[in-house]
């Protein structure tokens, strides 16, 4: 697909936004964000990324999903001014790692942030939000304080989304394949329709032109503490994506237009985006799986596929749409979707072969996940350092710290 004619580029750009539509527009819908703006920031943020690496990689950046269960929190807790400033951090730390890589290459990172670090932390990220998925499921606001549908309804509804979700990933073929986020939302939409739980009157009323409720951000240390170490997931799993875009292409992008570059230019992205009141941004693995499927190399494609989410987030009819999606719905999907990360990080132990018989990687997870999951918080004044954010600083503290001659197995669990 090198040759490409432009209208021919621009209609397989198109392609590639409907394949990461699903995911992109889901992190703002989860969230509280407004979609249109997740639109937005996600097409100048891939611009961005593109200007940063030369236009050398076949990617489209958008909305994270490690950052669905900080930003639900940070929103509530301290207002989505305050969440965009410790997002906004979190992408001047990937800048700061660009910079790391710079210097003293990839090892560092490694060494730093090793499997048994990031394993555990990936897995908070998927189960600290368990129960937001059930309540949102079951017709409930995400803490279970107010009932937005009947039950029974809700279950129905939920449970659609998420088995054509599931039904969608496991049997579809060829470009379907990428899309079960997608297709178990419009599943679970046609469930809600039928059972009367959605409401046109914002679709109505919104005019077809209008200008995305930007957020400026504030700052605000408690926020961006609690964020700040959330990011370092995600930047690991960045390297994965630029990794597994390399062997799809048969390109080293590694070495060019570098980690250090692509790392950049997915902080400045993130900042970017913060700036604006959008999530952070980050490499989508369907649309990798896309260009492995269709062989469109070619990253102008992703430039078009940028384009078109800029222009579709000034369609105001479009993001009211959004909006009327039930709560239901996105709980069918959040629940397979918090499993499915989680399922990252423990398959993160397993492929690094992490051996948790040994006293010292069973205490960096174990203490990782109870202070992660359990609610540990410790308060220094007014900063308050708490949930996946604390986890992760334990984690890097517990990996630097404890001697790496720990050989022994531990008899903890054992009889």
């Amino acid at each position: 697909m090198e040759n490409l004619k432009t209208w021919q580029t621009a209609l397989v750009g198109a392609q590639m936004l409907f394949v990461a539509f699903g995911g992109l527009v889901l992190v703002p819908l989860l969230t509280g964000l407004d979609p249109s703006v997740a639109l937005f920031t996600a097409g100048i943020g891939t611009l961005i990324f593109q200007w940063v690496t030369g236009s050398q990689v076949p990617v489209f950046l958008a909305s994270s999903f490690a950052f669905i269960a900080p930003i639900i929190y940070g929103t509530q807790t301290w207002g989505v001014a305050a969440t965009m400033g410790g997002l906004m951090a979190a992408g001047v730390l990937y800048i700061l790692l660009a910079g790391l890589v710079q210097w003293r290459g990839v090892e560092l990172i490694n060494r730093v942030l090793p499997p048994v670090v990031i394993g555990p932390v990936i897995l908070v990220i998927g189960l600290v939000l368990a129960p937001v998925a059930v309540n949102m499921a079951i017709g409930k606001s995400g803490d279970g304080a107010i009932e937005l549908a009947p039950y029974e309804a809700s279950l129905i509804v939920a449970g659609i989304a998420f088995f054509v979700t599931v039904l969608i990933s496991l049997l579809a073929k060829g470009l379907f394949r990428l899309l079960p986020v997608l297709g178990g939302i419009v599943a679970g939409y046609c469930a809600a329709l039928f059972f009367g739980l959605v409401d046109y009157t914002a679709v109505s009323e919104a005019a077809w032109f209008a200008v995305p409720s930007f957020t400026t951000p504030e700052f605000n240390w408690q926020a961006i503490l609690y964020i700040l170490p959330i990011a370092i997931a995600p930047a690991v799993e960045h390297i994965g994506d630029v990794t597994a875009i390399s062997s799809v292409t048969g390109k080293n992008f590694v070495k060019k237009p570098g980690l250090q570059r692509t790392l950049l230019g997915d902080g400045i992205a993130t900042s970017a985006a913060s700036m604006l009141g959008g999530p952070p941004n980050t490499t989508y693995s369907e649309v990798t799986g896309a260009v492995a499927l269709t062989k469109a190399f070619n990253p102008r494609i992703m430039t078009w596929a940028a384009i078109f989410a800029v222009l579709l987030s000034f369609c105001g009819k479009l993001g009211a749409l959004l909006g009327t999606i039930p709560v239901p719905v996105m709980g069918g999907i959040l629940v397979l979707l918090f499993g499915a990360i989680a399922s990252v990080g423990i398959n993160t132990l397993v492929h690094a072969r992490v051996d948790l018989s040994e006293a010292r990687n069973l205490t960096i997870v174990a203490v990782t996940l109870v202070f992660g999951i359990g609610g540990m918080a410790f308060q220094i004044g007014e900063l308050a350092l708490k949930g996946i954010g604390l986890a992760a600083i334990v984690a890097i503290l517990l990996n630097a710290i404890l001697p790496r001659n720990l050989n022994q197995s531990s008899s903890l669990g054992q009889d």
